[in-house]
């Protein structure tokens, strides 16, 4: 076929897709994500449908997003429920051996594109509408995904080991997410293998923080080759808990608990990266939380401007990312501890649907939240993701149009029903370490004489 003719077949069958099959019969879902956007992750990434299939590709699309979102279904009902497949001799169902080879043609490109299109439009707009001192607010973290126990899936993706070479018995992907603090929305993602360093991983999101962001960071993240470069090349700021031992030497006191220390780069980041100094100054505040000393370092050295009890009061925003992670997990995943992919390639797809579905979720919450008059912290996830999911299911299948707005008006007029209380100011409970339990006889010492 010549290369003029293929946009002409390409919108041919787009055409016939959308006669039967048309996502705007889709509420939120489709209203956020754009048919235009659809059609481009397809012809950007290279798997647009070049001849006519009872599931395209752009329908393929919607069938793994939909998967991320009801994920209590099978595919094969998610299918018939959305009414995804193009019509077949005598209106026969289409098999699942149907859905997963339209799964594997569509691969994990075209969701990963979608995904990170999306979220520049929506997750950099929201943090600037909630900025802090002037400055929008973002949090990195890790997290690990489990998969099936497959041959490719461990090779691909390797699992954990210990000393005595023995392996965890599922596969583990290795994952880090930049956040916006605020609404809590995905702002961009890195996937590798297990093995990958999260040092890695948050080198290649460093990138997508625009000028005038603040990035809040778990202690684990401490290195002059990881921060150093993000505040000197690229001018954005930090704040991070200091590591217990770390010392360094003080060149100003700014107040009680509030010194600029001159810290020393390791020979080895230097190795790495021959660009750093030998030594770099870091802001130290120290504040008494639960009865002992913590200490902050951050890139904010100007005292006037952002006030010590300000900048450390501010690190609370970094456990944002780990709600957004368990919203993840324990709501849209059912709490199943296992992705459901057996293939890497579905692995990737999978998790690029469930980081897109979730900052759809975010996204409608930013509006509840708008309309309550509340931060979007305040608006329960698990109750707008029932929301959207029924919304979804209604606008898909209902033949009565006329019955859909009504519906979503009165579940968006009892707004009472989306919102949380105020969080509590201080904890309700001592922190603690739990005592692990365990099956086994534990033989006590006798006592001495």
């Amino acid at each position: 076929m010549s290369a003029s003719g293929w946009p002409m077949l390409l919108q041919e069958y787009l055409s016939d897709t959308h006669e039967f099959a048309s996502p705007e019969q889709w509420g939120v879902v489709q209203s956020n994500i754009p048919q235009q956007w659809i059609e481009q992750a397809l012809q950007m990434t290279g798997v647009a449908t070049l001849r006519k299939r009872r599931l395209p590709m752009e329908q393929a699309l919607w069938l793994v997003l939909g998967v991320a979102l009801l994920r209590d279904r099978s595919i094969v009902n998610v299918a018939e429920v959305l009414e995804l497949a193009l019509p077949g001799q005598g209106n026969e169902g289409i098999s699942s051996s149907a859905l997963s080879q339209a799964r594997q043609r569509l691969g994990s490109e075209p969701l990963q594109w979608l995904f990170r299109h999306t979220a520049a439009h929506w997750a950099h707009r929201e943090a600037g509408r909630h900025r802090w001192q002037g400055l929008s607010l973002y949090a990195l973290d890790g997290v690990v995904w489990r998969t099936p126990d497959t041959q490719e899936n461990r090779q691909h993706f390797g699992c954990q080991r210990n000393h005595a070479k023995h392996q965890s018995p599922f596969p583990l992907v290795r994952m880090a997410c930049l956040l916006d603090a605020r609404a809590r929305l995905l702002v961009d993602a890195s996937v590798d293998a297990y093995d990958t360093s999260e040092y890695t991983l948050a080198e290649r999101l460093w990138p997508q923080l625009p000028a005038d962001s603040l990035v809040i960071v778990d202690k684990g993240f401490y290195s002059a080759g990881l921060l150093w470069p993000l505040q000197h090349r690229q001018g954005r700021q930090w704040l991070i808990p200091a590591r217990a031992g770390l010392k360094g030497e003080v060149v100003q006191t700014h107040g009680p608990g509030d010194v600029s220390l001159r810290m020393k780069v390791s020979p080895q980041a230097r190795k790495k990266d021959p660009g750093l100094p030998l030594t770099w100054e870091v802001r130290a505040i120290t504040r008494e939380l639960d009865g002992k000393p913590r200490t902050l370092f951050t890139s904010l050295m100007d005292p006037a401007r952002y006030k010590a009890d300000e900048v450390f009061a501010l690190y609370h925003e970094r456990w944002e990312i780990e709600l957004a992670y368990g919203e993840m997990k324990t709501d849209m995943l059912r709490q199943t501890m296992t992705l459901r992919s057996q293939q890497p390639q579905g692995v990737k797809q999978e998790l690029w649907a469930t980081l897109l579905m979730y900052n759809l979720i975010r996204l409608e919450i930013t509006r509840i939240a708008d309309e309550a008059k509340v931060q979007p912290c305040r608006i329960s996830f698990i109750t707008a993701l029932r929301y959207i999911v029924d919304e979804w299911l209604w606008s898909s299948s209902s033949r009565t149009p006329g019955a859909i707005p009504g519906k979503l008006k009165a579940m968006r007029q009892n707004i009472r029903r989306f919102v949380l209380p105020p969080r509590r100011s201080e904890r309700r409970y001592p922190r603690e370490v739990r005592m692990t339990k365990t099956h086994y006889p534990i033989k006590k010492k006798a006592a001495q004489a």
